[in-house]
């Protein structure tokens, strides 16, 4: 594959390591060629890199098999995941999924990339919804705008919320920054 054909999303295979695009773009300088500038992502390290590449060079695309799956529970194994096509169990140690954990209940649902058999990635939806277990009272008459306050969801998870919210109530939380969106 062409460095310039990659997209977000697109799990390449540099120095037998793997690596997904986090970000690519395709710069065209006033003097030189062109080149794409990738953001991309070690799947077995965590780290992201900056890599360029010629416009015409090539790369290697990485067959990655993406998997919708469910989590079911968790035990002194690790976190148990199952197939929704194939009902196939998958069980996950806390090292590989880390704090992907934070928004995801029993039952919900994520996307597992999965190269040669190996799960690499998890990919949790945009937003999930949860309950709130403990936050403290709201302050009554407090109206100033961006006021919020510590509360603790039903994971564990730890995030800021609106004065208004009570516990039990079920909110929206962005997986990309841990932050309030709304009321489920």
């Amino acid at each position: 594959m062409r460095a310039s054909e990659l997209r977000p999303g697109n799990v390449i295979v540099l120095e037998g390591r793997l690596f997904v695009v986090i970000k690519a773009d395709h710069v065209k300088p006033g003097k030189g060629p062109a080149y794409a500038a990738l953001k991309i992502k070690d799947l077995d390290s965590g780290a992201n890199v900056e890599k360029r590449f010629g416009s015409t060079d090539t790369v290697e695309d990485a067959t990655i098999d993406r998997r919708a799956m469910e989590f079911l529970f968790t035990d002194a194994s690790g976190h148990t995941f199952m197939d929704l096509e194939t009902y196939d169990q998958v069980i996950l140690h806390d090292d590989f999924i880390g704090d992907s954990m934070l928004y995801l209940r029993p039952n919900s649902q994520a996307t597992i990339f999965f190269h040669d058999g190996r799960a690499v990635q998890v990919e949790l939806p945009a937003s999930v919804e949860l309950t709130v277990k403990d936050t403290p009272p709201g302050i009554k008459g407090a109206t100033a705008t961006n006021q919020l306050k510590e509360a603790t969801l039903e994971t564990g998870l730890k995030t800021r919320v609106p004065p208004f919210i009570e516990p039990g109530e079920a909110i929206r939380i962005s997986t990309a920054t841990g932050e309030y969106q709304s009321r489920a």
